[in-house]
This record gives structure tokens, sequence and C-alpha cells, in this order.
């Protein structure tokens, strides 16, 4: 690892969802703290699962990881936060104001927004403060998938700008009067984040077109936000050893390809190539040996697979009611678009009308049809427009009978970077809401930050009362109509290895929880269905097939598999290809 031949204090981990974040920083942080330097490694992903690589109960405090005496690790839970920080701001009220007050305070610091300032404050404190972390020597950060890790780079300059502008001591998470003291935190993480002696960002991509694409818009954006000490890693570069393997020579064909249309942006980088590994990478010792060409040659024990469908099994009883909502969800990466743009286009290919959609902010659904589609419209919930919108609606009636500075405190209210979250919030909601008069496919954003989303129904409903003279139709209904089978059906989408498979699962708990059944899981890029001679890919199939024989025996009784594709499912052939062929286990891709 390049990067860490002289290592800034600080390192965050950032890419696509699936690219191998959390492995790169695990492993960073192991090599780091063997030596001896005293080490913490922190989560700020919804959906982290530190804890399942390092094989540690991890919490919001910093947890010593056993065989690695200078290194310890925390997830930022932002529920804890929350609670937390909702209750600082509330206690000191409490026999002070009347109950009635004190339940509207509860009820203002109750929404999604909460959750966001409260997980920045802990970031804030961690990254700006010295206290939290003076006692190490190295201090990395792994991140959020893309679009989630942007919007939390962005709030400290976001903050930091609403609070000096701020001059009535309230917004819509109450009174400001806890961030106010916040201030000289926050300068000190914008400035953290911005000092190239302190900062390093190490940007994590697979060797394929559409990871290193994310890589350099996020590298653009970042470096726009002031974060220019950039290093690219490019994870899980495959070499075949066999070259009679028709699938390895695909495999290191499309790995090439994709590295020679590197971005220019990219290539002047100093980059790191980390090789593909035979087997899934959970506990200390394999942490270690990442990188590794011994790793490369190691062999999993034969563990015959179940036979699992192809997704084709699942169109007719999506396509049943010829009408409704369907929604892909999983962790990052797992091809959740993919997945989604392929039921969307069988059943526009049988005649219904579908709006293909995303409220990912790091999606790509248009590049995945790469063209027009007969019956198929596309459409992305796009943060700004929603929130211009949100504001403009919010302006014109909560706004409509104010005195001018009425106006003035309503329109700072607005300017919050929680205003966001409700404007996307509300136009989810009306997406679902047309699923009553056609087909809408939602490719969904990643595990956690789904869950903030749908969690933060009834929150919303409070809000947008309380800002505006009505509450939308559409968001009146959303809860009946997500847990209602016949009218929402989710796809849990996985791939065939241990942390995306355990961490749908407890995404199916959390829907659960909610009300919410899932209709079925997709396990994708399987090597399962394919005849493979090269011995890494040999190991990697036999690794799989215990994570699909546990989908299908402890997660639910209805799946679907997709094998690895020769080329990437791009346009309408492609796709609808996905759905009607039926891999067999004596498929050989020409």
């Amino acid at each position: 690892m390049e990067f860490l031949k002289a290592p800034t204090r600080v390192l965050f981990f950032t890419g696509k969802g699936g690219v191998g974040k959390t492995l790169v920083a695990c492993a960073a942080a192991v090599k780091l703290a063997d030596p001896g330097k005293r080490v913490l490694l922190i989560s700020t992903d919804p959906a982290s699962n530190l804890d399942e690589v390092l094989g540690v109960t991890l919490g919001n405090t910093p947890t010593a990881v056993p065989g690695v005496p200078n290194l310890k690790a925390m997830n930022i839970d932002p529920e804890a936060s929350a609670k937390a920080y909702r209750e600082s701001m509330v206690a000191p009220y409490r026999g002070v104001i009347p109950d009635a007050a004190v339940a509207s305070m509860e009820e203002q610091f109750s929404g999604s927004c909460t959750l966001e300032i409260a997980a920045f404050d802990e970031f804030a404190r961690l990254l700006g403060g010295t206290a939290s972390t003076g006692d190490f020597d190295h201090v990395l950060f792994d991140t959020a998938p893309t679009g989630h890790t942007l919007r939390l780079l962005s709030l400290p300059s976001a903050w930091d700008g609403f609070l000096s502008a701020n001059t009535t001591g309230t917004s819509c998470l109450g009174p400001l009067a806890g961030l106010q003291a916040q201030q000289k935190l926050y300068a000190d993480t914008v400035k953290a984040l911005g000092d190239p002696a302190a900062t390093t960002l190490v940007l994590v991509a697979r060797p394929d077109e559409a990871a290193l694409r994310e890589a350099e818009r996020t590298s653009g954006e970042l470096a726009a936000l002031g974060v220019r000490n950039q290093h690219l890693v490019v994870n899980g570069v495959f070499r075949a050893v066999e070259k009679a393997d028709p699938v390895a020579v695909a495999m290191e064909r499309r790995a090439d390809k994709a590295v020679s249309r590197m971005p220019v942006g990219l290539t002047r980088l100093p980059r790191t190539v980390i090789p593909l590994a035979p087997n899934g990478l959970v506990g200390i010792d394999a942490v270690r040996a990442m990188g590794s060409t011994s790793v490369q040659s190691a062999t999993a024990p034969a563990i015959p697979a179940p036979d699992v469908p192809p997704l084709g099994s699942l169109i007719d009883d999506l396509a049943r009611q010829g009408h409704g909502v369907i929604m892909t969800m999983g962790k990052g990466g797992v091809g959740k678009t993919t997945v989604a743009a392929a039921v969307a286009v069988a059943l526009a290919d049988r005649g219904f009308n579908v709006r293909l959609s995303t409220t990912d902010p790091a999606a790509h659904v248009a590049a995945a049809l790469n063209g027009e589609v007969t019956n198929l419209t596309v459409s992305r919930i796009d943060p700004k427009a929603e929130t211009a919108a949100y504001a403009a609606e919010v302006m014109a009636t909560a706004g409509k009978d104010l005195d001018a500075k009425g106006r003035a405190m309503l329109e700072e209210d607005l300017r919050s970077p929680c205003t966001e979250e409700t404007a996307v919030f509300r136009a989810f909601a009306a997406a679902v809401a047309e699923g009553a008069g056609g087909f809408v496919v939602l490719d969904t954003a990643p595990t956690g930050h789904t869950i903030l989303l749908l969690d933060s129904a009834l929150a919303y409903h409070r809000e947008v009362t309380r800002q505006a003279s009505g509450m939308p139709e559409a968001v009146g209904h959303l809860l009946p109509r997500l847990r209602d089978p016949e009218f929402t059906r989710v796809l849990i989408v996985t791939l065939p290895e241990a942390t995306p498979v355990h961490e749908a699962a407890k995404l199916q708990a959390d829907l659960t929880r909610a009300g919410i059944a899932p209709f079925a899981w997709v396990i994708n890029q399987c090597l399962t269905p394919l005849i493979v001679t090269d011995p890494v890919l040999m190991s990697r199939r036999a690794h799989e097939a215990r994570y699909v024989r546990e989908v299908v025996t402890e997660h639910t009784r209805r799946a679907a598999m997709i094998a690895w594709q020769v080329e990437p499912p791009i346009g309408r052939g492609p796709l609808l290809a996905l759905t009607t062929t039926t891999p067999s286990k004596d498929l050989v891709p020409a």
C-alpha cells in the first residue's frame, strides 16, 4: 500500500459501494498498528461491517481489536448518537418549561435530520477535536458509500456557513444553542479536511468502468471541497492462471479494459493495486494477508451449492397484479441497479407501462439501460431539484401570510442541510404513489440509508405538518402501501459472500420489524452456474456455495440467482437476457 510509506495522521477510505473500502481500511489499520503505531479505525457507514471483518463487537466508543495490540475500532451509530443528542438538547428544559413544550421539542428532534446532525457531531468531534483522538498516532475513517460520503464531507462547510449566517437562533432542529457552541469544532474539522499534511483521501475502486467513473467524480467533488491529497487503490485485480478457462480470460480482459480506459483525472493520482483474493477476507489473519501473492494460491473446500432458479422465475409473480412498486434493496455494490433495470425491462417487454427510478445518490440507472426502451420511463430523484421545489412550496403555503421577519426566519430554516432529507423523502413517497396506476421499479439507496429513509415516515408527517399547511396525500398513504405485499414487492439483492449476505439478513430483520415482508432474494454475480478451471475462480466458486446455501436454508423461501456475466449487462438486450436465459451448471461462456 503505497499510501502507507509516508502516511498522514488521518486517512479516509471512500468509493462506490462494494469496492472493498472496509477491507482496505482494515488492512491499512493493521499494517500501521503491527509495527507499534497507535491506530483508531472508525466507520461512519450506517451499514458498517467492521465487526465482522475484525471479529469483534464494536460500539460507539473505541474497542480493542484482538490480535492487534495497538489497534482500536468503533462504529458511529447514528441512532445512538441521535438519542444522546436529543436528550442533551431536551433534558435541561424538563421541569423548567411546561410538559407540552417539552413534548414539542422531543417531536422536533425525532426526525431523520436529527440523525444526520448527530452523526456529524460525532464525526466532527473525532476529526476536528483532539481530546477524543489525541492518544492515537493515526485515525482512519471507513466511510459510507459515495453519495452519503459526499454529503457527510460537505457538512462541515455547510453547517459552518449556515451557523455563520443564522441570526435568529432557531432551525428545523429547534434551538441552535447546542450547535453554535460547536462552531470552533466545525471550523477545525474543515481545516483538518483540507490540510494535505494531516489528511489523505484514499479512493477505492474495482477494476470496473462504473466504479472508476464514480471514483473520478468523487475525486473531483472532494477536491472542490478542499480535499486534494488523494490516492487511488484499485482493489480485486484478477490475473488468469488457467488461460484455457474462458471465464478467467474474460474476467481478466474486462479488468484490463476498465483500467486502460481509466478516466484521465485518476491517472494523475498515485496508485496501489491489490490482487483478487480467492476467498472472503474475514478475520485478522486474512486481513493481514490481503494483497499478498500467497493469498491467491489458497484453495477452499468443495461445498455443493443448492439449485437456485434464475431471475426470470420471479417475473410472472411480479407482473401478476398489473401494477405496484418493486424495490431493490441491499448493501452497496451488490448490483441493485442492474437487477432493478432487468426487472423493469422484463415488465416493459410484456407491455406494461413502467417507471424506473432511484433514490440512490450514486446510482446510474440511465447508464444501465443505455438507450430508450418501449413502455419504460427513466427518472431520478434529484436532491437539489426536490429541495428547491419543497422550499418553494413551504414558502408559498406556510410563508404566505407571514410578515417580512417571519418569512426571513422561515427562509433561514429552509437553508438547513436537513431540508434536503425531507424533500427527498417526499419525492420517494410520490414515486411510490405512482404504483397505483402502473409499475414503479425503485433502485433504492444502500441498506443503512434506505432504512433511515423508511423509518422517517412518521417523523416526516410531523415535520411537514409543522412547516406546511397540509400533508401530501402520498405521504399519508406511504406506510400502508409499503406494508401491503400485494402493492409493494421488495427484492433483497446480495452477493454470495459473507458480508453482503449477513448485511442482507440484517436488512430483512429491519424490514420485518417495520411491517414490510420481502418478496424474494436475488443472489447476483455467481460463479456457481458456470464451469471454471482457473484455481482462483475454482476457489471462489467453492467458497460462495456456503453462502448460497445459507440464503436458501436460513433467510428466505424464495431466491433467484444471476450468473457472473462475461460482458456487463448494459442495454435492453443484455438486461432482458438476465430474465429469459436459464443458466445451467454446464454453461461455459463463449
